[in-house]
């Protein structure tokens, strides 16, 4: 939803990492962009325009006296068309020739001239990184107001390990939802999110669990930061990567993840408790694996844990307060009795046996319940629409208690 229809302007430099470039723009046209692709001389080493060309739709721009239209000129139509200006692997090269205003192609031309955000991805050897003079030449453009991703660190195409690589294409675009979101209507707000299950050990190699994958919180967090959110994310195990820009607590089990909110639910001007929380933990946790005995049947004693939700409904205060219901069945019966326990302001009930809204799923059909008795009834649609949906009726709230 961000990226439809934005205008987006893909600089590819010289670097091995050329060819990730290709999957950058392949998320960026799933996602509805508008993508117009510069390659540099010594990108065309690694990678051939075609490629581009065919991801894109559009006609590759390599030379710095071609025109677009018959009256545009290049560098400065591509300069003023765009949405965001996105360098992907950006060379020390480039970074240098553009801290110091060079223009002698067709890309570094576009950079200066245009009013667009600008994202440089470095990628290089990994003495290149850290030499001072690099160093010094992204400073100079952070100051000046541009945006850049750190390589990822590992083994380098050269032989080398360290950092220097192009961090994988999935972070890179997110990364950039945040430079292309218009509303930014959360700025100066902290939003509380909870994500994933949790564990709770029976012996050190079982453990009660759920299905929970995370995705949901995960999307809700990349929402909030794309509305200009400061985020804390406070997420159980999974496989999930953490969206740039959001800070992550980690938290294993209930008890754990009870201690990561509930110190910072102060701070908090929404709270998002997407988790699937263990309702119950062992209660006695085995220090050595538990042996198949020769009996047909063994009982496992249970523990209830603390009621992570319930307790911040208690210290609500003015926050905007949201809880899940995941339900098997009387959906809305049991999501309002929900609401109205914890002291919610609004509740996302899904019904987890309904086709394509469980909860690996990477889509979501679910009901709103507001306090005050509202229901909204939305449609199947991808985790990323719910979250960002669901982000703008918070806004609106925001909006009615101020």
């Amino acid at each position: 939803m961000i990226f439809r229809d934005k205008q987006i302007v893909l600089g590819v430099t010289g670097g091995i990492a050329a060819y990730k470039a290709a999957e950058v723009l392949r998320l960026l046209v799933k996602a509805g962009a508008h993508v117009h692709v510069i390659m540099t001389r010594h990108a065309r080493e690694f990678i051939a325009p075609l490629t581009f060309q065919t991801l894109s739709g559009n006609p590759v721009h390599t030379e710095m006296f071609s025109l677009i239209q018959e009256r545009d000129i290049g560098h400065i139509a591509l300069a003023d068309r765009a949405d965001l200006v996105m360098i992907v692997p950006a060379t020390a090269n480039t970074i240098g020739k553009a801290a110091n205003g060079l223009a002698d192609d067709l890309l570094t031309t576009t950079l200066l001239a245009t009013k667009a955000p600008v994202l440089f991805v470095p990628a290089m050897n990994v003495n290149m990184w850290e030499n001072p003079l690099y160093r010094q030449n992204q400073t100079r453009l952070e100051e000046l107001g541009y945006h850049f991703m750190a390589p990822a660190v590992g083994e380098l195409a050269c032989g080398w390990e360290g950092q220097g690589k192009l961090p994988d294409p999935t972070e890179i675009f997110d990364f950039a939802q945040t430079l292309v979101s218009a509303r930014r209507e959360l700025e100066g707000k902290t939003v509380l999110v909870t994500a994933g299950p949790t564990r709770e050990e029976l012996d050190p190699v079982r453990f009660l669990s759920n299905y929970s994958s995370g995705k949901m919180g995960y999307a809700i967090a990349r929402a909030a930061r794309n509305q200009g959110a400061r985020v804390i994310l406070v997420s159980g195990p999974v496989e999930q990567a953490v969206p740039q820009g959001v800070e992550c607590v980690r938290a294993t089990t209930a008890m754990e993840m009870r201690e990561a909110v509930l110190s910072r639910s102060s701070a908090a001007d929404v709270i998002i408790k997407a988790a699937a929380v263990s309702d119950f933990r062992p209660g006695v946790r085995d220090e050595r694996k538990i042996k198949k005995g020769e009996e047909e049947q063994s009982t496992l004693s249970l523990q209830r844990n603390p009621d992570i939700l319930a307790e911040l409904g208690k210290l609500k205060g003015r926050r905007i307060l949201v809880g899940f219901a995941a339900e098997t069945d009387d959906l809305t019966v049991n999501a309002e009795k929900k609401l109205k326990a914890k002291n919610l302001d609004l509740i996302v009930a899904n019904d987890i046996l309904q086709p394509e809204s469980g909860f690996d799923s990477d889509t979501n059909a679910v009901q709103l319940l507001y306090r005050g008795g509202a229901v909204e009834e939305l449609p199947l649609m991808t985790k990323e629409e719910l979250a960002a949906t669901l982000m703008e009726r918070i806004v609106r709230m925001l909006e009615k208690a101020n």
